[in-house]
């Protein structure tokens, strides 16, 4: 039943209609609606979720290289990260992974769309991997006078200019990503770079995906102290994934929920980071949802049948 109070606000119900109030304001709102899931839908709301899962990670991994993220990078990611898994014609809805998925479109991912890399940095760049294992960012030249689009009203002559590169490696099957290093190249004020190659020391691991991210960082000199002051905010600071290289020997979907433990990868425990990642539990989930679906349709299509000789009155007839 909805009321008024003394300051005539409405709360509560009325019929399917939900009235509250919000900084002086009613709001009316409709009752949520169940709907009747399927295979379909279960299978859909587990990729999705996987997806936003896995899109934090990632987030989360790459905060030392963005700095500054935009609102819409959350949705952004998950939605690049949704398509490359719905990309995998291979796998079966609702029980694959980013392991099984395209990264071709999660390459050239920005962190912050006020500030898209390719807008702001002007230098070409290609990465690769070798066969052993390590990987490489090719540079091109670069002339910061001209070629950086830097914030309004900030001079680029008394400014340091540091392109920052980034490798991470994910495994989600193990529930862990492994940072493989990062490579400033710093220019001082109006400077000619003519390009370099730079290759990380750190090997991929065969059971993990890779992602390189490459981004722009801004400092200001400060003579007096020789102090650098950041200069990237939430409206410059551009990052974007530039290279991804899927996993050459993915590790098994795990069977049960996992046990992650830093001392199960012995000389590695400083680089790796346990992963919040609800991927795993999701598709773990799955078969039992489906399985409670099929029990539940199955006692909706089975009707008790009643023998048509339960409705026949027996009727007597005596002799008076």
């Amino acid at each position: 039943m909805a009321t008024i109070d003394n300051k005539g606000m409405v709360h509560g119900t009325a019929g399917s209609v939900i009235y509250r109030a919000y900084r002086g304001k009613n709001i009316i709102q409709g009752k949520a609606k169940a709907f009747k899931q399927t295979e379909k839908t279960i299978r859909s709301a587990t990729e999705f979720g996987l997806s936003s899962s896995a899109a934090a990670v990632i987030r989360t991994a790459f905060e030392s290289a963005y700095f500054f993220k935009d609102g819409a990078a959350a949705y952004r990611s998950t939605q690049l990260v949704y398509r490359s898994i719905l990309n995998n014609v291979s796998g079966e809805k609702g029980k694959r992974d980013l392991h099984d998925g395209d990264l071709s479109l999660i390459s050239g991912m920005d962190f912050n769309a006020n500030s898209k890399l390719h807008e702001v940095l002007q230098m070409s760049h290609s990465v690769g991997k070798s066969e052993e294992g390590l990987v490489s960012v090719t540079l091109g030249s670069l002339d910061t006078k001209t070629g950086v689009k830097r914030p309004r009203n900030a001079s680029g002559a008394y400014m340091k200019h540091r392109i920052r590169l980034m490798l991470v490696a994910f495994n989600f099957r193990e529930e862990y990503y492994e940072n493989l290093g990062f490579q400033d190249v710093d220019l001082e004020g109006y400077q000619s770079f003519e390009g370099q190659v730079i290759t990380f020391n750190e090997k991929v691991p065969e059971d993990c995906l890779a992602l390189v991210s490459m981004s722009l960082i801004l400092y200001s000199n400060v003579s007096q102290t020789n102090e650098c002051i950041l200069l990237n905010s939430q409206e410059f600071s551009p990052c974007s994934i530039i290279g991804a290289f899927q996993s050459e020997e993915p590790s098994d979907y795990p069977l049960k929920k996992i046990d992650m433990k830093l001392s199960n990868y012995p000389g590695r425990e400083e680089k790796i980071k346990e992963m919040f990642y609800k991927g795993n539990l999701l598709m773990l989930k799955i078969n039992n949802s489906i399985h409670k679906l099929s029990i539940s349709s199955n006692k909706m299509k089975t009707k008790e049948v009643i023998p048509c000789d339960l409705f026949k009155k027996r009727v007597s007839f005596k002799k008076k």
